[in-house]
């Protein structure tokens, strides 16, 4: 007891006596102190004492596919610094191979009475893959905000980036500059945005050929895998669904003694960190990322205030930025 007591007041930053007034439901302590201290109770890991546990904590999952996408660390930034304006503390869940699942993570939030989650990527932007743990939390009424796909079935709001428009920017960019045989480098089949930018590549090209549409892991060398086949028949101009998929077909071209932009134009998606100073630039597509990551705590804030938010879908409109990886189609 002594030891939990030493532990929450330095996380606090106050007395241990004051710690002891406040787990024992004593008088003589502000609420926003007391409040602290309940938080630093949950995130240090140590129970609440029984007369307190009907309270929900101040603590908001934020869950995220993984870190090695730069993207995903830039939206933790801005949800975390959102979060913590409204007084709220994040809880970071990153998943890792052979580690603790989205299931599991989801389980734990519970156990520390979370007052809702950010899902910022992960399986509910796969139709094909398991989303009973969503359904608990809708079950157990917990608030909760997507970014970048919606459950089919259950009313979460949800904040996006337009698909629609980023394929749209990219697809025309590169027509500009003459290229007529376009591929296209998308995730998994199940993959929700995925879908929305292949259905948005059909509409803007035409007639877009199966051949010219490759699907992969969001990775590097999935990227690279899939533009070396695309431009085994071909195209002389790549539109990626992400950054690291972008760099991946960069790769490729060059494994093949192709140079970018010179005989091969890359497009990306998400304008991540440093995309700007890799060689050459890449063009790519940004998702507003600070705008979007405000309106999910908005959304969250609201929710976990007043539980009153229509459900449905924000769309946020990205913005294509050219740099060196695209160029004129050699004639």
């Amino acid at each position: 007891m002594t030891r939990r007591l030493a532990q929450v007041a330095q996380k606090v930053g106050v007395s241990e006596a004051t710690v002891s007034r406040v787990l024992n439901g004593r008088p003589g302590v502000s609420r926003t102190t007391r409040q602290s201290v309940l938080t630093a109770l949950d995130v240090l890991g140590y129970e609440r004492p029984t007369q307190l546990r009907g309270e929900r904590a101040r603590l908001v999952g934020l869950v995220l596919p993984e870190l090695q996408n730069p993207i995903f660390p830039a939206f933790a930034e801005v949800i975390g610094g959102s979060l913590a304006q409204q007084g709220l503390t994040p809880v970071l869940c990153t998943q890792t191979k052979g580690g603790v699942s989205e299931a599991d993570y989801v389980e734990l939030l519970l156990q520390q009475q979370v007052s809702g989650v950010v899902f910022a990527g992960g399986l509910f932007a796969q139709a094909d893959e398991p989303h009973e743990h969503y359904r608990r939390l809708a079950d157990r009424r917990i608030p909760v905000v997507l970014i970048n796909a919606s459950i089919e079935g259950l009313d979460f709001p949800c904040v996006s980036c337009d698909d629609a428009v980023a394929v749209e920017q990219a697809w025309r960019h590169l027509e500009s500059l003459g290229h007529e045989r376009v591929g296209l480098v998308l995730g998994p089949s199940d993959h929700v945005p995925s879908r929305r930018k292949l259905a948005a590549a059909r509409a803007v090209a035409g007639a877009l050929p199966p051949e010219h549409v490759e699907r992969s892991l969001f990775s590097l060398e999935g990227g690279q895998a899939a533009a070396s086949r695309l431009l085994e028949r071909g195209v002389t101009g790549i539109v990626c669904a992400s950054d690291p998929l972008a760099l991946g077909a960069v790769r490729a071209a060059r494994r093949r003694g192709l140079a970018v932009p010179a005989d091969v134009s890359v497009v990306g998606f998400d304008d991540s960190a440093f995309m700007n100073c890799t060689e050459p630039p890449l063009t790519t597509v940004r998702q507003p990322i600070e705008a979007m990551g405000r309106a999910a705590v908005e959304l969250l804030s609201a929710l976990i205030q007043s539980g009153a938010v229509p459900p449905g879908e924000l769309l946020f409109e990205p913005e294509l930025v050219v740099r060196g990886s695209t160029a004129q189609a050699r004639r």
